[in-house]
């Protein structure tokens, strides 16, 4: 009976050093790295900008009126942009949410489009506008704010400068030189044919036949 109780606390000791041991192997971190199941290949994310060259991006809070409810509704807040096309040379408004980058406006910059304050406001620009923002085109009386007086006058004097680029007439420095090479030409032209036909000029315009028979018949 002695052996039995002198063997019972022995075992017990080893079952509880095995159990550690086991425990101790299952949390010990070999450092072996495990490669994913699954492989993503990285997306090239594309926001149409790429072929457009940035002429302004300032922060802003914009607003659309709502006729139905006749009353001023958030678009939300975030960067708006006058973006021309390096091709094309057609410039846009866009404005993004900075948060879920959703465009809350997308409209060609257009010559008729007028900004004006907004009771006063000199933070505040209003316009008419055909928009594009929600994929079909919508007539829309936009409301922008800006956080300080400065980038509203410098979003004004970018809109009113690309009005200026896109009412000119196509290749207007092309245009002007061809025009001054013809006039060029046809001085250079002229005085040619005053040297070769000089004594043409010379004598005096034939007088009308009308006055010869007269003249004859007073004789």
């Amino acid at each position: 009976m002695a052996d039995k109780e002198d063997r019972e606390p022995l075992e017990h000791a080893a079952n509880e050093e095995g159990e550690n041991t086991n425990a101790g192997a299952e949390e010990e971190d070999t450092g072996a790295e495990v490669a994913p199941i699954v492989r993503l290949d990285a997306v090239a994310v594309s926001t149409g900008e790429e072929n457009e060259e940035i002429l302004i991006d300032l922060k802003a809070k914009l607003y659309r009126f709502d006729k139905d409810g006749n009353q001023w509704k958030e678009r939300g807040i975030g960067q708006v942009k006058l973006l021309k096309h390096k091709e094309t040379k057609k410039i846009r408004l866009v404005m993004r949410q900075s948060k879920t980058l959703k465009i809350c406006a997308n409209h060609t910059v257009l010559p008729s489009i007028t900004l004006q304050e907004h009771q006063g406001s000199d933070k505040t620009w209003i316009w008419h506008a055909s928009d594009f923002a929600e994929g079909e085109l919508k007539e829309e009386l936009f409301c922008i704010r800006f956080g300080s007086v400065e980038n509203a006058q410098a979003f004004k004097n970018a809109f009113v400068d690309a009005q200026k680029e896109i009412s000119g007439p196509p290749d207007g420095d092309e245009s002007a030189e061809k025009v001054g090479e013809l006039l060029e030409n046809l001085k250079v032209a002229d005085k040619e044919a005053s040297k070769t036909k000089g004594e043409e000029f010379d004598e005096k315009p034939e007088e009308p036949s009308e006055k010869k028979e007269a003249a004859t018949d007073g004789d």
